[in-house]
């Protein structure tokens, strides 16, 4: 298996959907675009036959059956191997508490629900000490440049980025508490039923 470091973006969404279920290369494509997830990696298709059969090679994903649908080319379906489900909640608890690669953290983020609840209040609390270091970085080098009586219009880029850092700690603080006072459903069983089955109807339409 390889060291979950090494496994793309691309990679870890494609394993993660894998966790719903069995399905070929072209369904994942299908319904990750559906779910609008090209915002976070890309999805050509060359890409996720690429990836997948990269993951084939590694071990993280094992082909279960070829079928064919009238003149449609053949389909390999593939299932997700025991490995493919640890690599997918090492990478994202490697990549949740990080602060220096943002589209790596969107992806982390959008499958933290394959982690216990507890994990990712610490994991993120963990963040948070990050963001408050950062933060605090920004603000003194805003008091140096004033007191250096540096022109603002100099400093334009960097008091944007401080204002996105606390407007990131707001929020990830608000996540962080509707999660550690369970107002915020988390994991398939806390998902409604009739909206589980509505996701799954979605799914099957790929199929």
């Amino acid at each position: 298996m390889p060291e979950t470091s090494r496994l793309t973006p691309t990679a870890v969404m494609i394993l993660a959907t894998l966790r719903e279920g069995d399905m070929h290369p072209y369904e994942l494509m299908r319904l990750l675009k559906e779910r609008r997830d090209d915002r976070l990696v890309p999805l050509q298709k060359g890409t996720i036959y690429h990836t997948v059969a990269r993951l084939e090679r590694d071990g993280l994903l094992a082909e279960v059956g070829v079928d064919r649908h009238g003149n449609r080319p053949e389909r390999t379906t593939y299932t997700l191997l025991d490995a493919g489900h640890r690599a997918v909640e090492e990478w994202v608890r490697a990549e949740l508490p990080r602060i220096d690669r943002p589209g790596e953290f969107r992806v982390a983020l959008s499958e933290a629900h394959n982690l216990e609840r507890d994990e990712v209040v610490a994991l993120l609390d963990r963040r948070r000490a990050l963001l408050e270091e950062c933060i605090d970085e920004y603000r003194a080098g805003l008091e140096e440049a004033a007191a250096r009586e540096t022109p603002e219009q100099f400093l334009i880029e960097v008091r944007r980025q401080a204002v996105l850092l606390d407007a990131e700690l707001a929020w990830q603080d608000s996540l962080r508490a509707r999660l550690a006072d369970r107002t915020l459903p988390w994991g398939v069983a806390e998902i409604p039923e009739h909206i589980t089955n509505k996701h799954r109807v979605s799914r099957e339409t790929f199929a």
